[in-house]
């Protein structure tokens, strides 16, 4: 993000929440990052964190984490499972009588039970707040928490396989067929898992083309998003009346 954009930020930041008027949060903010292959997803996400991590860390101060390929990880941590068992929560989904022959075999849990501890994990992340998820069904995990943007990352094939390609330092060819196998792998994942089209709109609160707007800009449009609905949360927070037990 340019320098502008930054003071921009900082200042409709300190608009929105100015400290004569600011009533406590309730819950830190969250982002998903749903994408096309080569959309730019973890540079856009990177980018917000860093930028989230200057002006808003929330009170008391909570750095701001991204979770892409460290989430598998995190998976395992969180349920006390081997490291050689990342391999298996790949966002995919096999065939159902091959998940089922192999865990039966003792090869590795089976994916089902493997989703239900990538959605508690991924369900912690959110409501502990102040995360960047990219992937692995997150949108449709959090769809029902408030206080999570959902953003859907886009662009033209051959955009995302110019930047695949250059980052992965791979062949074009090699890049097409990648960008086109993962983006299958994923929409199978999604919607074998959770019954969700990526592909849909409607299951976002805001979806950006990043071969037109460029990966600061999208950074920048997720980030007012996000601010807009803090703000909106908060001015409801101040509007609720606080209950009081009976004595």
């Amino acid at each position: 993000m340019s320098r502008n954009s930054a003071d921009v930020f900082a200042r409709y930041l300190g608009a929105q929440f100015s400290p004569g008027d600011k009533p406590a949060m309730r819950q830190r903010p969250a982002i998903t990052i749903s994408r096309q292959t080569g959309a730019g997803a973890l540079t856009v996400a990177n980018l917000i964190a860093q930028q989230l991590n200057v002006h808003y860390q929330g009170d008391p101060p909570c750095p701001w984490t991204v979770f892409d390929r460290n989430l598998a990880e995190r998976i395992l941590e969180d349920h006390q499972l081997s490291t050689s068992m990342e391999r298996f929560i790949p966002e995919d989904a096999k065939l159902p009588l091959t998940d089922a022959l192999e865990s039966a075999l003792g090869l590795h849990p089976s994916f089902w039970l493997l989703r239900q501890h990538t959605v508690e994990t991924i369900r912690r992340l959110a409501i502990q707040g102040n995360v960047i998820l990219v992937g692995r069904g997150a949108s449709a995990i959090t769809a029902e928490l408030r206080h999570v943007v959902h953003v859907r990352l886009v662009a033209p094939l051959a955009d995302r396989v110019r930047n695949f390609a250059d980052y992965h330092q791979v062949a074009p060819e090699k890049a097409a067929r990648l960008v086109r196998e993962t983006d299958e792998r994923r929409r199978r994942y999604v919607r074998t898992y959770f019954d969700t089209d990526t592909d849909d709109p409607i299951n976002y609160d805001l979806t950006i083309n990043t071969a037109r707007s460029g990966f600061e800009q999208a950074a920048g449009m997720i980030i007012h998003v996000l601010i807009e609905k803090l703000a909106t949360l908060t001015q409801q927070a101040a509007r609720t009346p606080v209950s009081h037990a009976s004595p």
